[in-house]
């Protein structure tokens, strides 16, 4: 064997010392990694960039909230509050409440008091209207037969020259006395009992009817309809005159 000289000798343990302090370096960590891994992330995120599966990111699936669930919440709420409605609205019997109830369950947003506060007002609109002889008002308010039949009462008049001079003082009651609901058709009567001063005059303007001093009450019963058979029909809050009688 031959020898192998000094420099050789130093060389090789220089390589060796080298060698081991390269893997103690590589092999171990110098708590800076998990910070460097945190920057990097950051950074990704204000770039907009998606996680890569480097990143460690896991996107978990989140659950919207259920729109169909909150609105069924909703509906149920409404139903309740309009059924309370009802039930504490006076002056109804068994017969009409029973109604107004069937209603609601179709269409939660009616209100008894706000319905007869609209009835009220279409009562001394039409009432008017009839006396004037205002067609294109009665048109808009009265279903096809209702309107057929005022148009027919004031077509008579005119025909026979004759004009109707009424002031309308009030309305002391207005009261619900039956409804019902069939085939997702919404029908109430209501009883008005009304005063009015009214005077018919002949061509001449002689009084024919009446007394201009004297105020006279009113009773009339009439029946409003709704179409609330479906969500499209309900977002039409109008109701409309389909029938008309004197109390018997």
């Amino acid at each position: 064997m031959e020898k192998i000289d000094l420099f050789t000798l130093i060389s090789l343990i220089v390589a060796v010392v080298v060698i081991l302090k390269l893997r103690s370096v590589l092999g171990r960590r110098t708590g800076d990694e998990e910070a460097r891994l945190e920057r990097y992330r950051a950074e990704r995120r204000q770039q907009g960039a998606a996680p890569s599966p480097a990143d460690n990111v896991v996107a978990m699936p989140r659950r919207d909230r259920d729109d169909d669930a909150v609105a069924g919440q909703g509906q149920e709420v409404a139903l309740a509050d309009a059924e309370e409605r009802i039930k504490e609205y006076p002056g109804l019997d068994a017969n009409v409440r029973r109604g107004l109830l069937d209603i609601v369950k179709i269409d939660p947003a009616f209100d008894p008091e706000t319905f007869i506060r609209g009835a009220r007002q279409a009562y001394e609109m039409i009432v008017t209207a009839f006396a004037e002889g205002n067609r294109k008002l009665l048109k808009n308010l009265l279903s096809r037969e209702v309107y057929e039949g005022f148009m027919r009462a004031i077509a008579d008049r005119e025909t026979r020259g004759e004009q109707i001079d009424q002031s309308f003082v009030g309305i002391n009651k207005a009261d619900i006395v039956e409804s019902e609901v069939k085939g997702g058709i919404a029908n109430i009567t209501i009883r008005f009992v009304s005063q009015l001063i009214s005077v018919t005059r002949d061509k001449a303007g002689a009084i024919i009817h009446g007394d201009p001093q004297r105020i006279k009450e009113v009773t009339d019963i009439w029946t409003f309809r709704r179409d609330i058979s479906t969500a499209k029909a309900r977002a039409n809050p109008n109701w409309e005159l389909v029938a008309t009688q004197s109390p018997t």
